[in-house]
């Protein structure tokens, strides 16, 4: 599988700041087929509306982040739960035929196919008699 080589946006460790928003690295799974290849990356409470997902130069990036809302009137005591930010970015193979991305969400589940170019499918080459 070299269509895709990975690239981890760096991670930051936990700090000592209760408030301060932290970049996880969200986990995938890549798995591949003769048309396509699909990446399935695990961003829970991201929604729809708070993914981005870009193609850019031959890099293809994820990034979400999951807001939390404190109920109004209400002071935190004790707050492990606070907002956080995924990213991950991978470098496309140019088989993979970037305008053709799609992209879904379901539950904080990202579902990515990149599809390859017609010119990278491989195909079964029919063997003629002589």
């Amino acid at each position: 599988m070299n269509e895709i080589t990975r690239q981890d946006a760096g991670a930051s460790r936990p700090t000592e700041q209760a408030h301060q928003q932290e970049t996880l690295l969200p986990v995938v799974d890549i798995h591949e087929q003769n048309d396509a290849v699909h990446i399935v990356a695990d961003m829970p409470g991201v929604t729809r509306e708070s993914l981005v997902i870009e193609v850019d130069n031959g890099v293809l990036s994820l990034e979400g982040e999951v807001r939390i809302t404190m109920p109004e009137g209400l002071s935190p005591l004790y707050a492990e739960v606070r907002a956080q930010r995924y990213a991950r970015r991978f470098t496309l193979s140019h088989e993979i035929d970037s305008e053709a991305i799609a992209a879904r969400i379901d539950n904080g589940v990202v579902h990515l196919t990149l599809p390859r170019r017609d010119t990278h499918r491989k195909r079964r080459i029919e063997v003629q008699a002589a």
